[in-house]
């Protein structure tokens, strides 16, 4: 929950569960469709947060994913099912949404979604390991003779690991910019795009820092996300 300055979590979340019984009608009030494509949704993200409980259990030493294939899952269960969902939406509530057909959306919007969950371990990737959580898998550290509990003492033996992710987030963004292209709704297209703007600034600001982004966490400024949001709004 995104905390207003001074709101401390305890009372963001005592205003959340009080906006349950709202948030239930308004979940009501919603087509048929709308309600089982939202329930579909909120069942994966919910799978990948238990998923999370389950495999960082422990804090000491560092625990890793164990393949590629668990840290793809992952990222589809919090992430790229969403961009599945956005995309029914849009293709139910909208007419003529896009140039590509649904499932052409579908996948590009799955792999928009991952993407942006892969930039956001690659930012975190410091915080987390810190925290006991490595999401780059373990069979590859494994390769260059790296344990997840050595990544912040030996952070250039962990750049090939961190720079071949680097690029499959990457590739999500560029899947994200041929989903965005394809919107006809101006209004639409342009929601669409911004955290596809946000996470190439945001790779590009990872790239720069280096090895130091594990040290010292990698932000886009709130004044620059700002004046993005102006531009991509006045384009309008």
């Amino acid at each position: 929950v995104a905390l207003a300055p001074g709101t401390t979590a305890e009372e963001a979340e005592r205003r959340l569960i009080m906006a349950l019984p709202e948030c239930l009608e308004f979940f009501d009030r919603l087509e048929p469709a709308d309600r089982e494509d939202l329930r579909s949704v909120l069942s994966k993200i919910t799978q990948g947060q238990a998923l999370d409980l389950k495999r960082f259990s422990e804090t000491e030493p560092p625990q890793a994913l164990a393949t590629a294939a668990d840290l793809h899952h992952y990222t589809y269960l919090v992430a790229g099912c969403v961009g599945e969902f956005w995309t029914q939406l849009c293709f139910r509530h909208i007419d003529n949404f896009s140039e590509f057909s649904q499932a052409e959306m579908l996948e590009l919007g799955k792999k928009y979604g991952t993407g942006l969950q892969l930039i956001n371990i690659l930012r975190d990737a410091g915080t987390d390991l810190r925290a006991g959580r490595c999401y780059f898998p373990e069979d590859e550290l494994n390769t260059i003779g790296l344990e997840p509990a050595k990544i912040l003492r030996e952070p250039d033996r962990f750049e090939s690991v961190y720079k071949k992710w680097h690029e499959e987030a990457e590739q999500g963004l560029r899947s994200g910019m041929q989903y965005v292209h394809s919107i006809r709704n101006r209004r639409v297209r342009a929601a669409t795009v911004l955290p596809a703007l946000i996470g190439a600034r945001t790779l590009a600001l990872l790239r720069n820092a280096g090895s130091m982004a594990l040290q010292n966490k990698v932000k886009m400024p709130r004044k620059e996300v700002r004046a993005m949001i102006v531009s991509v709004a006045t384009r309008l």
